[in-house]
């Protein structure tokens, strides 16, 4: 089915994309892979072409578009690419911003917002805990006031770009009587002292990834940093999820599509018992299984980022987007790998590096179990 969401502006940007993933990613990806991280000069050489920007209004270095679907665009190109990229990239230009734009002081904008649009500046947001997981309302991370500042306690975990990351949307406690209405968000800034960006966590998979744990002690963040009202720091992040969740989706579906599309190639090449392996009736069906689960996917998708465009997406349609994807995701690129035999199995092959990285995506931005939780309660369950 052709597919009816993106326009030539869109595909424009789809086409300079692509070519940055040419001249700038491909030639870095196994460097990418030994250093566990991206280099700082491949985010700024992104920030100059403006993808970070979409999000960011103009007056402050961004492109303030105010149309999600060039997020989605560059969320496919990158995750056709790799995981770690699309995840990396997408924390700092899709996920943060909104928090500053939408939350920030004036300030706070002129600050931060033309840094983080070139690149220059990394960005992480700070929420899941060692003992907390999916449960944001039960952080145990807090900020005491004293005077015109902060005192910041505790620790983070799994944070992407957290190893690199230069600002760190942090939520913290700041009324421990008041649960979920109790938690403020702040921003914590490389160099203050007592914050320490703690080591590369050794993952299954996305070795590109600088995922790593925060650690916060006595840390004075001053007033001044602090994103939105105190005690608002909760509802700010539910608010946000859906565009995490949709995002995830995009990202979700791209990766998987490109190594089933690499795949049929490859059941065409590959020879067993005097035929292509793709010519046998049940890998013939199975592709056909395949195609069609991507397909269907990627009309709910592209539906959710239609309808967050307009500012109609709910929270449970997101997390609809969010779980399916991630499981078709995971049981396309597990059929695809087994497509490959045992070449499917080595790390060499694209394919057994994508079945790796995609099952972190079952756990993250909300496990599956916890979308379903969501769902189930919408229908009054």
């Amino acid at each position: 089915m052709p597919r009816h969401i993106y326009d030539e502006d869109h595909e424009a940007l789809r086409s300079s994309a692509l070519e940055f993933v040419e001249r700038t990613l491909r030639p870095r990806a196994e460097q990418m892979i030994e250093a566990k991280s991206i280099d700082r000069e491949v985010w700024r050489e992104a920030g100059k072409q403006g993808f970070f920007g979409f999000d960011i209004p103009e007056e402050y270095g961004g492109a303030g578009v105010g149309d999600y679907r060039f997020n989605a665009v560059l969320t496919e190109v990158w995750a056709g690419f790799n995981a770690a990229v699309s995840s990396c990239f997408g924390i700092h230009a899709d996920v943060c911003p909104p928090y500053i734009v939408d939350l920030g002081t004036e300030q706070q904008k002129q600050r931060w917002l033309p840094g983080i649009a070139t690149g220059e500046l990394v960005i992480a947001i700070g929420m899941t805990e060692p003992s907390g997981g999916s449960d944001l309302a039960a952080l145990k991370t807090t900020a005491v006031r004293d005077g015109d500042a902060w005192v910041l306690n505790g620790s983070k975990t799994f944070i992407t770009n957290g190893f690199q990351a230069d600002l760190v949307i942090v939520a913290a406690r700041t009324d421990a009587s008041r649960g979920a209405k109790g938690i403020t968000l702040f921003v914590v800034e490389r160099g203050m002292e007592g914050f320490a960006n703690g080591r590369k966590l050794d993952k299954v998979g996305m070795p590109e990834s600088d995922t790593a744990e925060l650690f916060f002690d006595n840390v004075r963040v001053p007033d001044e940093n602090r994103l939105g009202p105190e005690g608002l720091g909760f509802i700010s992040m539910m608010q946000r999820l859906p565009q995490e969740r949709v995002g995830s989706a995009v990202n979700n579906v791209a990766h998987a599509k490109s190594v089933l599309l690499e795949t049929i190639e490859y059941a065409k090449e590959r020879k067993a018992f005097g035929q292509p392996i793709g010519a046998f009736q049940y890998n013939k069906f199975l592709l056909a299984e395949l195609v069609t689960k991507i397909e269907v996917t990627e009309a709910y998708v592209d539906d959710c980022v239609i309808a967050h465009s307009k500012g109609e997406l709910s929270a449970v349609d997101a997390a609809k987007a969010k779980w399916w994807s991630a499981q078709v995701q995971n049981d396309v690129l597990d059929a695809c790998l087994q497509l490959h035999g045992g070449y499917g199995y080595m790390n060499e092959y694209r394919v057994a590096r994508a079945w790796k990285d995609a099952r972190v995506t079952k756990i993250w931005a909300g496990s599956n179990e916890i979308m379903k939780e969501l769902i189930g309660r919408d229908l009054g369950l």
